[in-house]
């Protein structure tokens, strides 16, 4: 699964620093919404277990609230 940039990117988070890949995101000061493309290997796991997991490196702090979508659009509406 890789990163990708789109539509709507206005921002690359984590650029030049060598411990982490640039994400490439939109963020407008209430939500960061990130694209990511799977490998057709992952697009036939996905097909047939249902399953997606989320790993999120939160170093001790309270987690976060996530909403994973396949539409950007839902991401936007909160």
């Amino acid at each position: 699964m890789e990163n990708i940039k789109f539509e709507g990117c206005n921002v690359e988070i984590a650029k030049n620093q060598k411990e982490y890949k640039t994400l490439q995101a939109f963020q407008d000061g209430r939500v960061t919404v990130t694209c990511y493309r799977l490998s057709f290997r992952e697009r036939i796991k996905l097909l047939f277990t249902g399953r997606l997991w989320i790993g999120q490196m939160n170093f001790g702090k309270p987690l976060q609230p996530q909403l994973p979508s396949v539409d950007m659009c839902d991401l936007l509406s909160y």
